[in-house]
């Protein structure tokens, strides 16, 4: 068994959810929900890299989303470049790193060009290294890594006796990236929606009512600090306390 006490996740993963419903709240449009859902994202990158936070996942759009209106979608798509064009200085002022997962070929072109222009800007930062995870379901991935497994078994570089947790792993999106230690989700639903389902497997999970929004350093604080409250035992027996 391990304890969280006083020690921070190393890596913390986001479902960034209520976008929508802080907008209806304020008779605003959807999409100017989601545009005030990017402060949101500036500050906790900020935070976490402030609170020694080595990675932060955040569920930017799903595979699920593509089935969102078309207005909606586009919109989405444009919010990402922008945000992916004007966040660059303060990024790399905060010596953040940019990686993705998901099925980034889906992405419109310009996206995926501007993804590519500031993952690489950022690449030689050593701090933060924020995950957007973009047209990302859990499902597709582990969809994904079996097909990849199974050509390499069928090239002969493989044998199916190979197959196990640890190579599995090795053929995910996150293969470079250590599980979530921590997943927190917005706006008070309790499901994880698809999102990193593999790895989430022994992931503390906090939920919160706040919408995204409205979600901030102060919240990200008591996510940590229920955090620091949990047992970790992985599945074995916690030791008899001493005395």
């Amino acid at each position: 068994m391990t304890t969280s006490a006083n020690k921070p996740p190393r890596h913390v993963a986001i479902i960034m959810d209520g976008n929508g419903r802080w907008a209806k709240q304020r008779g605003l449009t959807r999409i100017e929900g989601h545009r005030a859902g990017t402060e949101s994202v500036r500050q906790i990158v900020r935070a976490c890299g402030e609170l020694g936070i080595e990675y932060l996942t955040l569920y930017a759009f799903s595979v699920e989303n593509w089935g969102r209106p078309k207005a909606e979608v586009s919109a989405l798509m444009q919010l990402l470049q922008f945000y992916l064009q004007q966040e660059i200085p303060e990024l790399n002022k905060n010596n953040v790193r940019l990686a993705a997962i998901g099925r980034l070929h889906e992405l419109p072109l310009r996206a995926q060009k501007q993804l590519d222009k500031s993952i690489a800007a950022l690449s030689k930062n050593t701090g933060l290294t924020l995950v957007l995870a973009l047209s990302y379901g859990g499902r597709a991935e582990i969809v994904d890594a079996v097909r990849q497994i199974g050509r390499e078994i069928k090239a002969g570089r493989l044998d199916i006796s190979d197959v196990d947790e640890a190579l599995v792993s090795q053929h995910l999106y996150t293969r470079a990236i250590p599980d979530p230690d921590l997943l927190v989700r917005t706006s008070g639903e309790l499901r994880v929606s698809n999102f990193l389902l593999w790895q989430i497997s022994y992931a503390e999970i906090h939920v919160t009512e706040t919408l995204w929004p409205d979600f901030r350093k102060p919240q990200l604080e008591a996510a940590l600090a229920d955090y620091s409250q949990r047992h970790r035992r992985f599945g074995r027996v916690a030791p008899p306390e001493t005395t």
